[in-house]
C-alpha cells in the first residue's frame, strides 16, 4: 500500500475511491462542451470555472511534490484534472467571442500562470525548507475556503424560494460523497491539509441534502424564475475542496434560439459525475 501514497491501507483505499469519484466530476462538463462544439459558440457560458479548476489542481500538484512518495493518490488526481481542465478552456478559446476569449487568456496569463509562479518562487526561495508543506498547505487550503462562497450562495438561493431546482440532487450527492473519501483520507494519512478543507465539503453536503429533504417536493412541482431569463448551476467540484459553483443566465425557451436553447436549461444539472 506504501506505492500508493501511503502506509494506511484505509488511507490508501479512500484515496483511491477518491481518485475514482473525482475522475468522474472531472467529466461532468463534458456534456457541456459536447454542445459548445455542436452550436460552435461558447453562448452563455463562462471560462472562469475551469480556470479556477485547474489553479486549484495546480496548487495541490505543487502540494504533493514536496512529498510524492506519500502523496501519489494526490499527484494522479490533480494530473487528470489539469490534463482535463487545459482541454476544456482550449475549447471554450476556441468557440468563444473575441471579448470571451481575450479575457479567459487574460484570467488564465493571471492566475494560472503569475498567481501560481509567484507562489513557485516565494516558498521555494523565501520559505525555510521545514515550512515549506506547511505553507503551500495552508495555500491551498485557503483557496478552498473562499471559493466556499459559490457553493453557499446556491444554498441561500434554495432557502429564499424554497426550491431546490438551482441545487441538482446528483451534484449534491457526488460533493458529499467526494469530501467524505477526501476527509477520511486525510484523516487516515494524518494530512491535514487534505483533511481541513473537506470538513467544509462534509458539512455543505449535508446541509444540502437536509434542504432537498425539506424541498424536494416543493421543488418538483413549482418553477422558481429570474425576470428575464432560468438561471442554471454550473458546478466544477474540486477533488480536495467544496465545490466552485456558478449561475449563469440561459435564454428559456420562449426566448430567440427555440428548442436548442430549452435543452441548454438543464445541462449543466444534468452533468451528473456519478
Amino acid at each position: 500500500m506504501a506505492i500508493l501514497g501511503s502506509h494506511n491501507p484505509l488511507a490508501a483505499t479512500f484515496g483511491i475511491l477518491g481518485n475514482i469519484i473525482s475522475v468522474m466530476v472531472y467529466l461532468a462538463p463534458a456534456r457541456t462542451f459536447q454542445k459548445i462544439y455542436k452550436k460552435k459558440s461558447t453562448q452563455s457560458f463562462q471560462s472562469l470555472p475551469y480556470l479556477v479548476a485547474l489553479f486549484s489542481s495546480s496548487l495541490w500538484l505543487f502540494y504533493a511534490s514536496f512529498d510524492f512518495k506519500h502523496s501519489l493518490l494526490i499527484i494522479t488526481i490533480n494530473s487528470f484534472g489539469c490534463v482535463t481542465e487545459i482541454i476544456y478552456i482550449l475549447i471554450f478559446v476556441k468557440y468563444a467571442d473575441r471579448d470571451a476569449k481575450n479575457l479567459t487568456i487574460k484570467l488564465f496569463a493571471v492566475m494560472n500562470l503569475g498567481c501560481l509562479a509567484s507562489i513557485v518562487l516565494v516558498v521555494r526561495c523565501a520559505v525555510d525548507q521545514s515550512k515549506r508543506v506547511l505553507i503551500i498547505g495552508w495555500i491551498c487550503d485557503v483557496v478552498s475556503v473562499i471559493v466556499f462562497a459559490s457553493p453557499l450562495s446556491v444554498v441561500f438561493q434554495v432557502i429564499r424560494t424554497k426550491s431546490v431546482q438551482f441545487m441538482p440532487f446528483c451534484l449534491s450527492f457526488s460533493l458529499l460523497l467526494n469530501a467524505i473519501m477526501w476527509l477520511a483520507y486525510g484523516l487516515f494519512n494524518k494530512d491535514m491539509c487534505v483533511a481541513m478543507p473537506n470538513v467544509g465539503g462534509l458539512a455543505l453536503g449535508l446541509l444540502q441534502m437536509l434542504l432537498h429533504v425539506i424541498y424536494r417536493k416543493r421543488g418538483a412541482t413549482e418553477e422558481v424564475a429570474t425576470e428575464d431569463a432560468v438561471r442554471t448551476i454550473v458546478v466544477v467540484m474540486n477533488p480536495l475542496g467544496p465545490a466552485e459553483v456558478f449561475p449563469i443566465a440561459v435564454k428559456d425557451e420562449h426566448s430567440e434560439g427555440g428548442e436548442d436553447d430549452a435543452e441548454g436549461k438543464t445541462v449543466e444539472a444534468n452533468d451528473c459525475p456519478l
